[in-house]
């Protein structure tokens, strides 16, 4: 499905001239963080509910125009970008802007996620394994490696978290057995930090604990 069938035109943008009590009486009927400004027809930016309520409904828009945040995105944005533009924002709506900066409508944060969740690495049956390796040691062509080289399917792959000297992948794998991808990342100076999955190697080596305990105990 193409992203230009989420453009959204329920609501229509507020002037800047329009009075905060209206903005506010949108947001109390509505359940968007952010509403789209207009001054003179062009988008200028959006104000968040947060600050809408903290002005005198008497007051004008642009009396808190201090307040408004200018983000957006264009049609040709990928979903993927636009997600971020959500995240960045801490909004649930993002207003879109043509090339000749002309506000044209706005996505909803729930349609570019329902996109997300029809992604392969969702919708498609597998197991997720996090693995971690040092910042300037892993390599994403090496992880695919790994993965293809025990007859199994990559089906996405991406960093849940980066410090100064570590990154964190977060990888789903279909169509082959997580244990021996497991075994292969080991070998490769990788540390597994969850297999969700069963992990024969952790296993086995909690059995021969338990043995060793019951060995000393008798």
């Amino acid at each position: 499905m193409q992203l230009q069938d989420f453009v959204i035109n329920d609501i229509k943008p507020l002037n800047i001239t329009d009075k905060v009590s209206d903005l506010q009486m949108l947001f109390n009927q509505l359940t968007y963080s952010h509403i789209p400004i207009l001054s003179n027809d062009i988008y200028i930016g959006c104000i968040s509910e947060t600050d809408a309520h903290c002005f005198e409904g008497a007051k004008s828009i642009n009396d808190c125009s201090h307040t408004i945040e200018g983000f957006f995105v264009r049609p040709t944005t990928n979903w993927l970008d636009i997600l971020e533009a959500f995240a960045q924002n801490d909004s649930n709506i993002m207003p879109i802007l043509d090339d000749n900066n002309k506000y044209i409508g706005y996505y909803e944060l729930n349609d570019i996620i329902h996109l997300f969740n029809e992604t392969p690495f969702f919708a498609e049956p597998g197991g997720i394994l996090i693995v971690e390796k040092g910042i300037h040691d892993y390599s994403f062509s090496e992880i695919s490696q790994i993965v293809e080289s025990n007859d199994a399917k990559l089906l996405g792959a991406f960093i849940s978290k980066m410090d100064s000297d570590l990154a964190r992948v977060t990888i789903k794998i279909g169509n082959g057995s997580i244990n021996d991808v497991i075994q292969t990342f080991r070998r490769y100076s990788y540390n597994i930090v969850s297999g969700h999955e069963e992990d024969s190697y952790i296993e086995s080596l909690k059995d021969r604990s338990q043995y060793l305990d019951k060995y000393l105990n008798m």
